[in-house]
């Protein structure tokens, strides 16, 4: 039986994107705070880091910092809320790490989009991965999800998976049976390696996965990107939940149905 490993104590919540997918909802609001299931779509992500027992979160900003500042301001949860600031730019996902690296420490890292969006099967995901991640052997493990079941991504998949749990990209003409499940464990100094002030965390995975130490691992529960207002719609109904009234900066109700 393989030792219990720790939860990381830290987690980085990217939502410092500009959201052009979601509008018009985020024409007033950052993406983190678009309402899903009747709350902002960062608090569901804050309360499975707070019952995987994570200490810490530091969350990026850029769309409408104002917004999120009081956000985490008026939080009242069990989590120290730290907020990174991008304030000229948003400096992509890769960058944002590095902007944060003096908040985030040099140890192993909970990295999570705030629009993906699960609930979790026979295990808590986030412990889960915690549970399988090993230094000794991964740069970074991802939670990955089978494209065919991946509620709001196009069906056509981001990797593929060895038996071992390895990672490989795939190529322009290949259609591969994983995407990423949007949260992941990453050893933070890895971001170090690349010598640029904004680029996108692929960089990093595609290093890692060049090595051999990059991971996944699969999630069973129900998965959805909710990238797009037609995904909020769509992951509510698939729920059963519902349906959410959204309001764009017109002052028009969205009809989630």
């Amino acid at each position: 039986m393989s030792r219990k490993r720790p939860i990381p104590h830290t987690a980085m919540l990217l939502a410092a994107g500009l959201g052009t997918r979601m509008r018009p909802l985020t024409d007033s609001r950052p993406k983190a705070l678009v309402e899903f299931a009747g709350r902002p779509l960062i608090a569901h992500q804050l309360d499975r880091l707070a019952e995987a027992g994570v200490q810490r979160v530091v969350i990026n900003g850029h769309h409408f910092l104002n917004n999120l500042k009081e956000f985490i301001d008026s939080y009242k949860g069990p989590l120290e809320l730290l907020l990174s600031e991008e304030k000229e730019a948003p400096l992509d996902s890769g960058g944002g790490v590095k902007k944060a690296r003096a908040m985030l420490g040099d140890r192993p890292i909970f990295v999570l989009n705030c629009d993906a969006f699960w609930r979790d099967g026979r295990h808590p995901l986030l412990v889960a991965l915690a549970e399988r991640f090993d230094s000794r052997r991964m740069d970074a493990l991802w939670s990955v999800v089978p494209s065919v079941r991946a509620l709001g991504c196009d069906g056509r998949g981001d990797v593929f998976m060895d038996g071992a749990g390895r990672i490989a990209f795939l190529d322009e003409r290949q259609v591969a049976p994983f995407v990423y499940g949007g949260v992941h464990i990453l050893k933070p100094g890895l971001v170090d390696e690349i010598d640029k002030e904004r680029f996108s965390l692929i960089e990093v995975w595609r290093q890692a996965a060049e090595r051999g130490r990059l991971y996944g691992l699969l999630h069973e529960g129900f998965w959805a990107h909710l990238g797009t207002p037609q995904a909020l719609v769509e992951a509510e109904r698939a729920l059963g939940l519902e349906a959410t009234q959204r309001t764009h900066p017109r002052g028009e109700m969205e009809n989630a149905r």
